[in-house]
């Protein structure tokens, strides 16, 4: 029998080896997004002092269905707006180990489109 590969354990390996070279400082705070089947997280996160500044996630009130990209947009949209508020302007964008497609792309220019420079 030929033994199917864990996916999440494959993109676990490849969140530690992307983690290993991403780091957020209070100065340009690490962008860190997590997809599940159904929503769609984001937070903002000042790895020097392990704090979390800002987050947004598909699971709050306003959104609808967030398992698709229109939902991801606006996820990007709120993150990028609540950055702002606490005068947070650039990030580094950590992926999590998901491929730069669909919903994490949807978030990514959702939040470009808010005002954060990464």
């Amino acid at each position: 029998m030929i033994k199917k590969p864990d996916k999440n354990k494959q993109r676990m390996k490849r969140h530690k080896r992307v983690r290993a070279k991403i780091h957020g400082t209070p100065e340009k705070p690490r962008l860190n997004v997590f997809r599940s089947l159904n929503h769609i997280y984001a937070q903002i996160i000042d790895d020097v002092n392990g704090v979390t500044l800002a987050s947004a996630a598909s699971v709050e009130k306003d959104f609808g269905n967030g398992g698709n990209c229109e939902t991801a947009k606006k996820v990007g949209a709120v993150i990028a707006k609540r950055a702002l508020e606490k005068g947070i302007e650039d990030v580094v964008f950590d992926r999590g180990g998901y491929i730069y497609h669909g919903r994490i792309q949807s978030l990514a220019e959702g939040a470009r489109e808010g005002g954060l420079k990464f």
